[in-house]
């Protein structure tokens, strides 16, 4: 969440037009008669959500809900690791874009440490929640951090997923030409530690696996820019305040908040559901450079 765009003058929503944790269960409920089994939680960033342990709990105890993960930039990790496992959570992902202090405090844009990031994901560790780390690789600012964080991974037991820098929203300032791609990627971690592909764990899992030959574990990367995935997408998103959107790239999301808080009955909610679904067309990253569209913040949806 970029300083320059939300600084201390930003106006966020107010509280009242924020799903509540029982408006969240009822749609998480509903999705999972969809099929849905994988739940996260995700950004902006979800440990500033007061009571999030009570919300991880009532998601967890959800008939059908297989695998409930979180997202977050994991500075006030360190506090919540303890309680968010006790309530249920799965695993977590930590976005973290640079080990060394300066190119992190440039990637971040709002002065947080890195060190509070580590020591958050020492926390989940020490509490026994598996960590996945995503860093966005961009051209000309961490690049030269790729191998640093191939082998801090490999010595902490951290997979890391090294994700293309993707023009998600209008604040950014994308440029192709900053776009590290994947292929590249790979050739520079498996040079130094070979590397062996690893097959799809289920159709539509979005990051492509490496495991090291030597049995140190893995590393994936995720290649939205140069190798789209839209066919075999499978997720859907809902807002802070009930937007639906079937697409990361998305500008307008139909709205769910208002179904939760009229009559509808929990078949109308479903249907709902499905039925936006169905009926979706996305496939922005098959259509870049073709197609001009406002989008959706990052912050926003979340990853």
């Amino acid at each position: 969440m970029p300083v320059e765009v939300f600084g201390p003058g930003y106006q966020f929503l107010p509280r009242e037009d924020i799903l509540t944790f029982g408006e969240l269960v009822r749609v998480t409920k509903a999705a999972v008669e969809l099929g849905v089994a994988k739940v996260r939680l995700t950004g902006g960033e979800p440990l500033l959500r007061r009571g999030v342990q009570d919300l991880v709990g009532m998601l967890s105890a959800i008939s059908g809900v297989e695998d409930l993960a979180l997202t977050t930039n994991g500075i006030l990790l360190n506090q919540h690791a303890e309680g968010l496992k006790a309530a249920g959570l799965n695993r977590v992902t930590v976005s973290l874009d640079a080990l060394d202090p300066d190119i992190f405090a440039q990637m971040n844009g709002v002065g947080a440490k890195v060190d509070r990031v580590l020591a958050g994901i020492q926390a989940a560790q020490s509490h026994e929640l598996p960590v996945k780390v995503n860093m966005v690789v961009q051209r000309g600012v961490n690049e030269k951090e790729i191998l640093p964080m191939i082998r801090w991974g490999r010595e902490h037991h951290v997979t890391i997923r090294f994700i293309e820098y993707m023009d998600v929203g209008e604040t950014n300032g994308w440029k192709m030409e900053e776009v590290v791609r994947s292929q590249d990627i790979v050739k520079e971690v498996t040079t130094e530690f070979p590397a062996s592909a690893a097959e799809a764990r289920y159709s539509g899992e979005v990051a492509k696996r490496w495991l090291f030959d030597d049995g140190l574990g893995e590393f994936g990367v995720i290649s939205s820019v140069t190798q789209p995935f839209c066919g075999d997408c499978s997720r859907l998103r809902i807002s802070a305040e009930g937007k639906m959107f079937t697409c990361l790239f998305a500008g307008q999301g139909k709205d769910v908040r208002e179904q939760l808080r009229s009559d509808v009955s929990d078949r109308e909610l479903i249907d709902f559901l499905g039925n936006q679904w169905k009926e979706r067309e996305d496939r922005y990253s098959e259509e870049r450079g073709r197609v001009i569209k406002s989008k959706a913040e990052m912050s926003y949806l979340g990853g």
